[in-house]
């Protein structure tokens, strides 16, 4: 009987909290950027799948709406996606949780309801 093991610790190597911190760092150098800088007037990059197909694809309006919650218009950040609302909360959710709740988190049962609400985000807004 064979198994893997590379002896990097896991996904991430072995200091997970290296990578953590790295994201938070460019997470909130981003979210600096967009309190500053409003997506819809400056240079930020586009949809690349909306450039392509005319489809908005599940994060698009992202950029703007972040912005426009950093300004304290929530209405607005809403009209430009309204998904930002429930995945900021799951990313934190994932970000935070403790290690005994990974296996919930993780599972593909999870995963699946993420992937399905994703898709049926994807399908809504594109059909009006």
């Amino acid at each position: 009987m064979c198994s893997y093991d590379s002896g990097a610790g896991g996904p991430l190597g072995r200091r997970p909290h290296i990578w953590g911190a790295i994201a938070a760092i460019c997470g909130i150098a981003f979210v600096i950027y967009l309190a500053f800088n409003d997506p819809a007037k400056s240079p930020a990059p586009r949809c690349w799948f909306n450039a392509l197909t005319g489809l908005q694809c599940p994060g698009c309006g992202s950029q703007r709406a972040v912005h426009a919650i950093l300004h304290g218009h929530i209405a607005e950040a809403w009209h430009y996606n309204a998904a930002l609302f429930f995945a900021l909360p799951m990313c934190a959710v994932y970000a935070l949780s403790p290690r005994r709740m990974r296996g919930i988190l993780y599972s593909p049962v999870t995963m699946a309801a993420i992937a399905v609400a994703g898709i049926a985000w994807f399908v809504g807004r594109n059909i009006s």
